[in-house]
């Protein structure tokens, strides 16, 4: 999700010429970030402009940032967490509260979209957004008409503008033979099943989790892969043709159809009865070495024309209002990435888990991926 890096055990080392945290000299700021998120100009921009380097890391889950915080002393200053993530971390004192004093850029912040981010960190005392996204249904258009034709599902050329493409195995299986992934992310898949089945999509109800979890079951049937970023190429290539995914990983699917000219057209829907809004956000650890950087480098990201840069290189949505007039006419007007106000009345956010749920949910996912 979200560079083109070089995996090292836990972290990626991004290819920006920059060395190592623990190699870096002078004035630095030390970033942990999702692969494929930024636009690397700006990088070279902000070094530029402010004389401080970017040791630049990334990861690929919530999980691999959560395990390299929690082993101790990273010397990471600034990092990405996702909500639910951000909630937990917050909680076990990772993070310093931010000054919004040192962050000018942050009054252009969406308002929506930070009240959005309170659920995880009440006040926004801890984080400011970066991106957002939603959890939604990627498809190869042609084949797709070729598995659904004229089934009475929506309007939307024959199709796909309902999780029951993804819940109703008799809908589902007509496109195993043509590939279908789905994210290896058990908060995006039982919040999902949650709304599906008409529940909150934020319960912690055993009984609420053990029914959504019957529901995922049935995916096993026909699912090729859980993985939470092989559906990007392989919808690209045309090796697969449906996968449950991210909104900008699935454009940069599309994108990347396009600049190969293989006549493969993927298309990304928020589904009718509403979607999971994830929120990626900047938060400064409470260790950060390099402080005063940590901001400037914040502060860098929030200003409106860089935060719309790094949303035309990556097709997700930014947490900063006012970079609007300066995103790509094509992106803006994706309904998809930027939602009207009815499709974000229907966005839903969740929670994280507590222990005992996180232990349901782990051993629910193992059996819903193995059948075992």
């Amino acid at each position: 999700m979200r560079v083109f890096c070089i995996t090292l055990w836990a972290s990626a080392i991004c290819l920006f010429g920059f060395a190592s945290p623990a190699l870096a000299q002078g004035k630095v700021v030390n970033v942990y970030n999702w692969s494929d998120y930024i636009d690397p100009k700006v990088l070279d921009d902000f070094t530029k402009e402010t004389g401080i380097k970017v040791v630049y890391d990334t990861f690929d889950s919530n999980e691999m940032l959560e395990t390299r915080l929690l082993a101790g002393k990273t010397g990471y200053d600034v990092v990405v967490p996702s909500g639910p993530f951000l909630q937990r971390q917050i909680a076990a004192g990772l993070y310093q509260k931010l000054d919004k004093a040192r962050l000018p850029n942050s009054r252009t912040l969406w308002p929506e979209v930070m009240a959005r981010l309170a659920v995880y960190d009440p006040g926004n005392q801890y984080a400011v957004n970066y991106m957002w996204f939603t959890t939604g249904i990627a498809y190869n258009v042609e084949k797709a008409r070729e598995k659904i034709g004229d089934a009475p599902l929506a309007p939307l050329e024959g199709a796909l503008d309902s999780w029951s493409i993804i819940f109703k195995p008799e809908l589902l299986k007509k496109f195993a033979d043509c590939g279908v992934y789905v994210l290896d992310s058990p908060e995006d898949l039982f919040s999902t099943a949650l709304q599906y089945l008409r529940l909150n999509p934020d319960s912690k109800s055993q009984s609420d989790l053990r029914r959504a979890a019957d529901l995922l079951s049935l995916l096993r049937r026909s699912v090729t892969k859980f993985h939470s970023s092989e559906y990007i190429n392989g919808l690209a290539s045309g090796d697969i043709c449906l996968a449950v995914g991210w909104s900008g990983d699935s454009f940069q699917a599309r994108n990347r159809a396009r600049e190969a000219q293989n006549d493969v057209e993927i298309n990304y829907i928020i589904p009718r009865e509403g979607a999971l809004m994830s929120l990626d956000n900047l938060a400064i650890l409470k260790d950060a070495p390099h402080v005063e950087e940590a901001y400037a480098f914040i502060d860098f990201l929030l200003r409106p024309e860089i935060a719309a840069r790094n949303t035309n290189a990556t097709s997700f949505a930014n947490g900063v209002l006012a970079s609007k007039p300066f995103i790509n006419k094509d992106i803006l007007d994706n309904k998809s990435i930027y939602p009207d106000a009815a499709t974000m009345s229907r966005l839903f956010t969740a929670r994280s888990y507590d222990q005992a749920t996180q232990r349901l949910i782990t051993r629910e996912w193992t059996r819903i991926k193995t059948g075992k």
